[in-house]
């Protein structure tokens, strides 16, 4: 790993990275490039692929009517994978979107088109995180350990999505709300319906966040030719987000009726907040959302954390009942 540049601290900050963020402060600087290739500047990304793992752990356990000390481990599990794997699958869109990248402002310094890590030390990279993650993936149970190989299959595709689709996006959700399937199947030891409604929730969530990211690069997406569902849109962006907000907001409750209704009505109201106190978070988005405001988009999408952190609340509150 020592081909690494060795640049001054902060001439290679990524631009939309969170100001003052441990790795431009704080990391070595030989280890800089590669914290950025993983987003380790940029945590809102983990959090979006972890968030759906603990809706799953949760409802869940409101399911089964069953906690353990092996759920604390699967909680935190899940963090450690959601770390790695989001690392590894940046490190691979990095690799393959290089070319893009460096023709995008927002993009260009990103370590491989500004040349602080080479294609092969990006990929070694990407294989360490994910040999790491896998380890975690092993203390799971059979069902679950499956599913975590299969989700390799969407990360692999999504890359590749914005050159042939106008909604890539799609292809995010199918890969960052993965975490659904396996957290509820590493619990409960096998797939459940209430799992496969979250997933699709969390795909219309990902359509939601991830049209507004988008925004903030229609004018260079347009001039290389990359697809977005921003570009689509354009103007009626608005009228799509209130759509993808509703399909959220529903297959959520719907999936916290699958797995909650036979508990108490106390449990079950508390747990039908979460889907409701979720949706009015992607309301006061859409009320805010300002596609000139470049500043603003990336408030917006990064407030995607607390948004997924209110369902985690309630659940945690419902399963005490």
């Amino acid at each position: 790993m020592q081909g690494a540049s060795q640049e001054p601290e902060g001439s290679f900050t990524i631009a939309d990275a969170v100001t003052g963020n441990w790795v431009d402060t704080a990391a070595p600087n030989w280890m800089k490039p590669y914290l950025r290739l993983s987003r380790l500047d940029r945590p809102i990304g983990t959090w979006l692929l972890l968030l759906p793992c603990w809706w799953a752990l949760g409802l869940a356990m409101l399911w089964s009517g069953e906690a353990s000390w092996f759920d604390a481990w699967i909680f935190v599990g899940c963090a450690i994978g959601a770390t790695l794997m989001r690392g590894a699958g940046c490190t691979w869109n990095d690799i393959t979107d290089r070319d893009f990248d460096g023709a995008v402002e927002r993009t260009r310094n990103r370590p491989i088109p500004s040349g602080q890590v080479s294609v092969k030390q990006a990929v070694i990279w990407m294989a360490l995180q994910t040999i790491i993650s896998l380890g975690v993936l092993l203390t799971f149970n059979w069902a679950a350990i499956g599913l975590g190989v299969l989700s390799l299959l969407p990360v692999l595709v999504y890359p590749f999505a914005k050159r042939f689709t106008w909604w890539p996006q799609v292809f995010l959700g199918l890969a960052f709300n993965w975490g659904a399937l396996l957290a509820w199947t590493a619990h409960s030891g096998s797939l459940g319906w209430p799992a496969i409604t979250l997933y699709a929730t969390g795909i219309a969530w990902t359509l939601f966040y991830d049209t507004i990211y988008a925004h903030q690069d229609t004018e260079d997406d347009a001039l290389i030719g990359i697809k977005s569902t921003a570009r689509l849109f354009g103007n009626s962006t608005p009228q799509w987000l209130l759509y993808f907000l509703v399909a959220s907001v529903a297959l959520f409750c719907f999936a916290v009726v699958q797995s909650a209704g036979e508990r108490s009505v106390a449990s079950l109201v508390v747990a039908l907040a979460a889907p409701w106190a979720f949706g009015w978070h992607l309301n006061w988005q859409l009320r805010k959302y300002n596609p000139e405001d470049q500043a603003g988009l990336i408030t917006l999408f990064r407030s995607n954390r607390d948004a997924g952190l209110l369902p985690v609340l309630f659940f945690a509150i419902a399963i005490l009942l």
